[in-house]
């Protein structure tokens, strides 16, 4: 008796289950496209933001670990120092 119950749902089921799953996995693929995008967009954007940064050009960068720079030594090589006004040119 279940079964048969179960077979008939199945075969009612059946024309939607197709399209359903058909709209879902493109769906899945297209999303999972959109979010490639958006992380490879964020990235560019960053990487132009972090190239910005003139501390390593600059006369004053040490290039040492412990020091990288002693005239701003909390804002070398951070976005802060984008506009630097100490920065000096080699």
């Amino acid at each position: 008796m279940f079964f048969k119950v179960l077979v008939s749902l199945i075969h009612w089921f059946q024309p939607f289950l197709v399209p359903t799953c058909f709209i879902a996995a493109w769906a899945l693929v297209l999303s999972m496209a959109w979010r490639t995008f958006e992380i490879t967009r964020d990235t560019v954007k960053q990487a132009k933001q972090m190239h910005q940064i003139p501390c390593a050009d600059c006369q004053f960068f040490t290039g040492d670990y412990n020091l990288k720079c002693p005239v701003h030594p909390m804002t070398a090589l951070s976005e802060d120092a984008i506009a630097c006004p100490d920065y000096y040119e080699r």
